[in-house]
């Protein structure tokens, strides 16, 4: 029975060692979000720019930073679980030297002990012992590897800020566009000014506009 109270001061190293690990996790998480929000703004931008493509990248990293904030809430989830299980042990190794004191001193009063008491007590703890190294072995088990992307929701996702922007520049007061400076020919009369041909780029991204405004 001396090895179980032994272990004790290890318990109390292991949920030392679980809180700092939860710590860093937690600060890790805190890096990450702040980066997805950065990428959400970056997309913005150059939605703003007319730049799909460089967009379409932000979301992708933003993704991958969501990605790894959500496996990072199941290591502390885990981590917590973990804990958990070592105060209990930690409780129940103080209850069982609480108990085993009391045994003494009942021996020095009595001079005698139940010895089906102990071998019961000794069969829970074992259980109990098992039980633990069960959960522990399923913790243990690996994360499996994040899903692909999803091209259509990262398309609707971009859709969405492009939409959020044009509504944004409905708002602002419209302003004046300057004449462009008309040309005057040789025999005096003013030629038209030369006109813009659209590149297909633009073009999508006015028929872009034009669905999200409907």
């Amino acid at each position: 029975m001396y090895w179980l109270f032994s272990i004790f001061p290890h318990i109390v190293f292991f949920i030392l060692t679980l809180v700092q690990t939860l710590e860093m996790l937690e600060k890790k998480e805190t890096v990450l979000q702040k980066k997805a929000y950065a990428e959400v703004e970056k997309a913005k931008d150059f939605t703003k720019a007319k730049n799909k493509r460089a967009a379409i990248q932000c979301l992708k990293r933003k993704r991958l930073y969501e990605q790894q904030i959500e496996q990072l809430g199941n290591f502390q989830l885990r981590i917590h679980d973990q804990m958990i299980l070592l105060e209990g042990a930690k409780a129940t190794t103080e209850t069982v030297d609480a108990l085993r004191s009391g045994a003494a001193a009942m021996k020095a009063m009595q001079k005698a002990t139940n010895i089906d008491d102990v071998d019961k007590t000794m069969d829970e703890i074992n259980e109990q012992t098992e039980n633990m190294k069960m959960i522990q072995e399923a913790l243990a088990t690996p994360i499996g590897a994040a899903a692909d992307f999803d091209e259509d929701e990262l398309e609707a996702e971009l859709e969405e800020l492009e939409g959020a922007e044009l509504e944004e520049q409905l708002l602002q007061p419209a302003t004046t566009a300057p004449a462009a400076p008309l040309q005057v020919s040789a025999g005096g009369a003013p030629a038209r000014p030369a006109s813009h041909k659209p590149t297909a780029e633009e073009d999508e991204l006015a028929a872009l506009q034009a669905e999200m405004a409907l």
